[in-house]
């Protein structure tokens, strides 16, 4: 029953991106990336947790939410998840009053519709083998990013980890923060409770978001 609700929501996924991703990317060109980001990606991201959660049975609760700062808040914010399994990138997009910027491994853009989207939405791609080059890039577009009114979105474990296991936290986050004045906020997330790395079957089930306290690097 798992499989067959697994498969019902990534048809779900396949169908819907199709045209929602080839108006944005139409759009793009005479669209500014706010727009294209509360007109087409958020809907669409906020849909397939939705159907996560209506077909494949997960479920979410939060904790925290009122750490996130206004909708009228300027301030720069960098979102610095746990990242168990492919859920939280959908999700994050259905909590946050700003549109979010992802710093991402440059080979998501090879996805046919999908990765021409995200090239398509002022986010930061990297090659995470040449480490210099990709922080430097994260510091020179991050600060311009933040400076439009978008949250960055990195997470410090730079990859999914399995849940119960520890991975290495990179330095970025914090380094960009410090450079840059932002304020870092800790999210924890147990989404391999229901959605397991490298697994293309939901297991229906809670996950629980805890959203720290922001830690402001002003100063330091």
């Amino acid at each position: 029953m798992n499989a067959f609700r697994s498969v019902l929501v990534f048809i779900w996924i396949v169908i819907s991106v199709i045209p929602i991703g080839l108006t944005l990317v139409i759009c793009s060109v005479f669209l500014s990336d706010d727009k294209l980001w509360w007109w087409f990606a958020a809907p669409w991201l906020k849909g397939v947790v939705v159907a996560a959660r209506i077909i494949g049975g997960v479920q979410y609760r939060v904790q925290g939410a009122e750490n996130l700062p206004a909708a009228d808040d300027m301030q720069r914010v960098i979102l610095c998840p746990k990242h168990q399994s492919t859920w939280e990138t959908f999700f994050f997009p259905s909590m946050t009053p700003h549109p979010l910027a992802y710093v991402f491994k440059k080979e998501l853009l090879r996805i046919p519709i999908f990765g021409w989207c995200i090239g398509s939405l002022g986010m930061i791609h990297i090659d995470r083998k040449q480490r210099t080059q990709a922080w430097n890039k994260v510091a020179e577009q991050g600060e311009v990013v933040m400076d439009q009114g978008k949250w960055l979105i990195m997470f410090p474990e730079g990859t999914r980890i399995e849940r119960g296991k520890k991975g290495a936290y990179k330095s970025g986050a914090t380094r960009l923060a410090v450079a840059t004045g932002a304020c870092v906020i800790p999210i924890a997330v147990t989404s391999a409770r229901c959605w397991p790395a490298r697994s293309f079957s939901f297991i229906p089930g809670v996950i629980d978001v805890s959203i720290g306290q922001p830690v402001s690097a002003e100063g330091r």
